[in-house]
C-alpha cells in the first residue's frame, strides 16, 4: 500500500542516519586513540606542520587537533 511505502523509506532513512552516525563515532573514537598516541609519546598539543604549541583554547574544543589555528587556516 501507499503507507507501507512511506515506512519503507522512513526505516530506509533511518538506517542510513544511524550508519552515517556510527561511522562519525567511530572515526572520532579513531582521531582520540591518536591522540592518547601522541599523548604517550609526548608530542601531544605540537602543531605538525609548524611544530609550535597548539593553544590550550583550540585542544579543549578539538582535543585530537594536530594543525595549530594558523595552520589549519592554511590547510583549508
Amino acid at each position: 500500500t501507499r503507507f507501507s511505502n512511506l515506512e519503507d523509506g522512513t526505516s530506509t532513512a533511518e538506517r542510513e542516519y544511524h550508519s552515517f552516525m556510527v561511522n562519525r563515532q567511530t572515526e572520532y573514537i579513531g582521531r582520540l586513540e591518536k591522540a592518547l598516541s601522541r599523548i604517550k609519546n609526548k608530542t601531544y598539543g605540537i602543531c605538525r606542520k609548524t611544530g609550535k604549541l597548539i593553544s590550550k583554547e583550540r585542544l579543549r574544543a578539538v582535543p585530537h587537533a594536530t594543525l595549530c589555528i594558523q595552520a589549519k587556516k592554511v590547510s583549508t
